[in-house]
């Protein structure tokens, strides 16, 4: 069966971040032989004075493949694990979506990019774990963490949203290399322009400082824009334009 696993508000200023927390939850999940996770995306929600977060207010999230009859125990061994290894002070949230016992799919991701808009309370995050039959469980403090971790689950859902976690590992020692060496150095689904052009296996890419996939239309995908130098006609997206996923 296919499952979402979010999670949000595990850390602090001093602890390891949701994002190795999550990575962590995927390991164990195969080191169990339960299932496989697939890549971990970033979610942004709303920055406002009154939530509270520690740096950026992102959630965490993996899909995963796991067989039906080892779904509880996962479930049980992920509470564990969040409760036993947030930092003090989190406010950590757990939510674990099977999508195929999911019900009011766009109920979901409707709540999912409200929680990039306005302030929500946990109160609404339970009622519409509720209608869609998503689990969502807090693990310490306030456990307004539901709120994230539901929405991070709504956002992947979408498959308009996040960035990957970490940057793509690609080996070009002069910076230039095509796009279909970039998917198979990174694996990496798609390469395609801001405005939606796909780019052609053979075409030449500069490397930027920062090399990071995003989600959209449910595939990996790296972002690039015009560069019409001698070169290369492409250039990978700065991190300041990434922000927007």
């Amino acid at each position: 069966m296919q499952i979402l696993v979010s999670i949000d508000d595990t850390d602090n200023l001093e602890s390891r971040g949701t994002g190795e927390i999550a990575s962590l939850l995927a390991k164990l999940l195969e080191e169990r032989e339960w299932g496989k996770a697939q890549v971990i995306t970033r979610h942004q929600l709303l920055v406002h004075p009154d939530i509270p977060y520690t740096s950026h207010n992102s959630a965490m999230c993996f899909a995963a493949q796991i067989e039906e009859q080892h779904f509880e125990e996962y479930l049980q061994v992920a509470r564990q694990f969040l409760a036993k290894e947030s930092a003090p002070g989190s406010d950590p949230g757990l939510c674990v979506v099977a999508l195929e016992q999911l019900e009011e799919e766009e109920t979901l991701i409707k709540y999912a990019y409200k929680a990039k808009k306005v302030v929500l309370k946990k109160e609404e995050a339970y009622d519409v774990a509720s209608k869609t039959g998503a689990y969502l469980s807090e693990h310490g403090g306030e456990g307004i963490g539901v709120i994230g971790a539901l929405a991070g689950a709504g956002l992947r859902l979408s498959g308009n949203d996040g960035r990957l976690r970490g940057k793509l590992k690609v080996n070009a020692p002069a910076g230039l290399i095509t796009s279909g060496e970039i998917k198979h150095q990174s694996g990496v689904e798609v390469v395609r322009s801001t405005e939606g052009q796909m780019i052609a296996e053979d075409e030449i890419i500069c490397l930027g400082e920062t090399i990071k996939a995003v989600m959209l239309n449910g595939r990996t995908t790296l972002l690039v824009f015009p560069n019409e130098t001698e070169d290369a006609k492409w250039q990978t997206c700065t991190k300041n334009y990434l922000k927007r996923f």
